[in-house]
């Protein structure tokens, strides 16, 4: 049959019945894709490398395997990409870093080889900013957002935003330690999940602050983040931190808000929030009133103290992390990381201890707010993507940026889960993202509400002009 003239922007659970029912295959499938991605790459800049021949290779193998009668799973056949600091045997995993333009890994990261073992198709590695941290390294070309080339792409999981964006891959795994995942769905008008720390295994991904990291899926709907969410999700041996869970099930997720309880801050929502931020939230909750879900008044803590705390508690854990390189080899660090590294140092053990005592209070208290609900709705930032000028301009007002980060970085630090969806355009034609927050091990509701939103709006199926 004749391929569809919108086969890239097919979510992945459309995708897969297409390829489950023989109507389309793998080879057709990643031949378009890597055909893609050599027309539009060259002026987005999402991969930082594309694995053309290994891709074709395990597509020819999911075809066979198709065709003898085995399906492996929902993905087997589908085209991924993983961002650039998760490991990838064989292939070079350099996380931003110039540092590490020949590190080649001899043993895949563990949500990859639960990837590889489901059937998914490897279409590449994406660009990220330098060891996860705000900025890209001075020598590496940013990822482009597609809705609008002047506007921030989000912060470090910004190639998996655009290329999930711009249909040159069918989804993606990013990872989030202040709100990386959120921040590129919210720029690129996605769906991520930054899942319940511990739910999915950290083993094979370079660490930017152990504590705070977080991998997860950069998909086009809460369907497909529930699809990639149920094969790389539960304990590995591997990963002592990872939690004894076990993997979703995808049959098992309602998609209605009947019965849903949902907490609303009127506070979280509005002060300091952008109008039209503000009047997408608004419309949000408007759709689950309609759709039978509860919406019930809460006051959740003050984020002030670990938002400001941020990049001194994730900077003493990078330090950790970049011992071996830094500060012996510091003149081929960027400015940005550079800086995050050096405060890092710097910080006495005693300070540190009131940055964890402050954290501990926050997630006791969110814990203690979770109660009685499934779900909180919350902005992922208080504005739309920032002109690059204007996100140049917050990294010398140190309360700017902390309200950047506001509705991010605080459940890194608690380790709740967060489900970043798009509700709506800005006067302008970029994308706004709103999200759900849920209590630890939450993430089946997370995806039911993401879902029930998106049965009953299109802001998920709105893309970007002239793609």
């Amino acid at each position: 049959m004749s391929l569809p003239s919108d086969l890239h922007y097919l979510e992945m659970h459309e995708l897969s019945l297409l390829i489950r029912s023989r109507k389309i295959s793998p080879v057709e499938v990643t031949k378009a894709q890597l055909a893609r991605i050599e027309v539009l790459d060259g002026a987005l800049y999402s991969y930082a490398r594309v694995t053309a021949d290994l891709a074709l290779e395990q597509a020819r193998q999911a075809e066979q395997e198709l065709a003898n009668g085995i399906c492996r799973s929902p993905l087997h056949g589908i085209p991924l990409a993983f961002k650039d600091l998760l490991d990838t045997a064989g292939v070079v995993t350099a996380a931003g870093m110039p540092l590490h333009d020949r590190r080649v890994p001899h043993q895949d990261a563990t949500v990859v080889a639960r990837l590889r073992e489901a059937g998914a198709v490897m279409l590449g590695k994406l660009q990220m900013t330098e060891g996860a941290f705000a900025i890209h390294h001075p020598s590496i070309q940013a990822p482009l957002n597609p809705w609008g080339a002047n506007h921030w792409a989000g912060a470090s999981s910004s190639g998996c935003g655009v290329a999930t964006a711009a249909g040159l891959c069918y989804g993606s795994l990013g990872s989030d330690t202040g709100g990386s995942i959120r921040f590129p769905c919210a720029a690129n008008g996605l769906t991520g999940l930054k899942p319940t720390w511990g739910r999915v295994s950290r083993y094979g991904a370079f660490e930017m602050a152990a504590s705070l990291d977080h991998i997860g899926p950069v998909t086009r709907s809460a369907r497909d983040a529930l699809f990639l969410l149920s094969t790389i999700a539960g304990h590995d041996p591997l990963d002592p931190t990872s939690l004894p869970s076990v993997c979703l099930e995808i049959p098992g997720i309602d998609d209605s808000f009947r019965g849903l309880r949902v907490g609303i801050d009127e506070s979280w929502l509005s002060d300091g929030v952008d109008a039209e931020i503000q009047q997408a939230l608004q419309q949000v909750m408007q759709l689950i009133r309609e759709a039978g879900g509860q919406l019930l008044r809460v006051r959740m803590p003050d984020a002030r103290a670990v938002s400001s705390n941020w990049e001194m508690h994730c900077g003493v854990q990078t330090a950790v992390a970049h011992a071996d390189t830094y500060p012996a080899r510091a003149s081929e660090y960027g400015p940005a990381l550079s800086r995050l590294i050096d405060g890092g140092r710097a910080l006495s053990g005693m300070d540190y201890q009131r940055i964890l005592l402050a954290a501990q209070r926050f997630t006791g208290e969110v814990d203690s707010v979770m109660n009685g609900l499934d779900v909180v709705l919350a902005p992922v930032q208080p504005y739309a993507a920032p002109t690059h000028e204007q996100l140049a301009n917050l990294a010398l007002d140190p309360e700017a940026n902390r309200r950047l980060i506001q509705f991010t970085a605080p459940f890194n630090v608690s380790g709740h889960p967060c489900l970043s969806l798009p509700i709506g355009l800005t006067a302008g034609g970029l994308p706004i993202g709103g999200q759900f927050i849920a209590r630890k091990g939450g993430e089946a509701a997370l995806c039911r509400a993401g879902m029930a939103v998106q049965r009953v709006s299109d802001w998920h199926r709105l893309r970007p002009q002239g793609l």
